[in-house]
């Protein structure tokens, strides 16, 4: 008997360390969202519920254009009210001057959605269909484009506008493996683990997006920045009492990360000199963003450890308000892609 109840308080033991340690995983582990990415140059991922909560942009009407507002009627879906979080891969184009130009997207939405209305509309608008994993995916051409959309379960919908299919039928490969916590692209093995625990808002990728010189560099009122085509950056907004932004450049050595942060101190003391400035506008809006701005330049903080630079800042709640205001802006990817 007293071996019985060993062996039974074993494996009680045993069961709940297992449970323990799954929910430590899944603790761990990237949102399921951006899991579910296909490879890529970068990614965004944006979680909406904490910001709706602190900013209540929700509760603020938002104009639409028509299009888009036929979208809203037919499906039901207000995204400020019912996106709970958006994940983005950004595919860097071998061709810049494409249809997709230099960059396409491959998508992840949560949230409320009502399946039938949804779907509905995409069999109105699609130009054709594939079954694919168990899943039908929906092709909409726009603007020399094909936008795919495959609604994976009754709260999350994927989108890509790559030029091949490859994309969303890896989204689609991946959401059957998604229990796993650790799956995922490379990118995002690789660095997630760089991204603050907690993170309302995080980007991961390199700056060899078409944005800069031949070089790969940038110029920002007349200084050029190091920013290597080879280097990683790791971008986060946290919430700790304020709102904390903190942006990481992973380069590829010291001296790399050095040049970047002599660099970006000297556009720093530019920025808040120009913010000293006194205003000549007289709306109280545009002061108020002034001022906030003021003080975000005034936290703001570049230090170098090894080969990462890294600039923090605190983002006053105000400045918060306006920046998550038009939120709505990314559900409008998977109706005008």
């Amino acid at each position: 008997m007293r071996r019985r109840t060993r062996l039974t308080i074993a494996i009680v033991v045993l069961f709940l360390l297992l449970v323990g340690a799954a929910i430590y995983l899944r603790k761990k582990a990237p949102p399921e969202a951006a899991r579910l990415l296909p490879e890529s140059d970068g990614i965004v991922y944006v979680d909406l519920r904490p910001l709706r909560a602190a900013t209540h942009f929700d509760r603020h009407p938002v104009a639409h254009d028509p299009d888009y507002q036929k979208f809203i009627d037919a499906t039901g879906i207000q995204p400020e009210r019912d996106l709970d979080e958006a994940a983005f891969a950004l595919h860097r184009m071998s061709d810049p001057k494409g249809p997709n130009g230099p960059v396409a997207f491959s998508e992840v939405f949560v949230g409320h959605f009502d399946g039938r209305r949804v779907a509905a509309w995409l069999q109105g608008e699609s130009a054709s269909t594939e079954s694919y994993a168990g899943h039908d995916i929906y092709s909409i051409t726009n603007d020399g484009r094909t936008v795919r959309v495959a609604l994976l379960s009754y709260d999350m919908i994927a989108v890509s506008n790559t030029p091949s299919a490859e994309q969303i039928h890896s989204i689609l490969d991946r959401y059957r493996t998604a229990a796993l916590p650790f799956t995922g692209s490379t990118l995002l093995a690789k660095h997630y683990v760089d991204v603050p625990l907690l993170s309302l808002a995080w980007g991961i990728g390199q700056i060899g997006l078409p944005l800069g010189d031949n070089d790969g560099r940038l110029s920002v009122m007349g200084l050029s920045l190091p920013l290597a085509q080879d280097a990683t950056f790791v971008a986060s907004l946290s919430w700790a009492g304020k709102t904390h932004l903190r942006v990481e450049e992973i380069a590829s050595s010291d001296a790399d990360a050095k040049a970047a942060v002599d660099s970006l101190g000297t556009l720093l003391s530019l920025a808040r000199a120009a913010a000293d400035q006194p205003g000549i506008s007289t709306d109280p809006a545009e002061a108020a963003v002034a001022s906030d701005t003021r003080t975000l330049l005034d936290s703001a903080r570049i230090d170098q450890h090894h080969n990462r630079a890294v600039l923090t800042a605190a983002i006053p709640d105000d400045l918060l308000q306006r920046l998550v205001a038009v939120p709505a802006t990314l559900g409008r990817t998977s109706a005008s892609h």
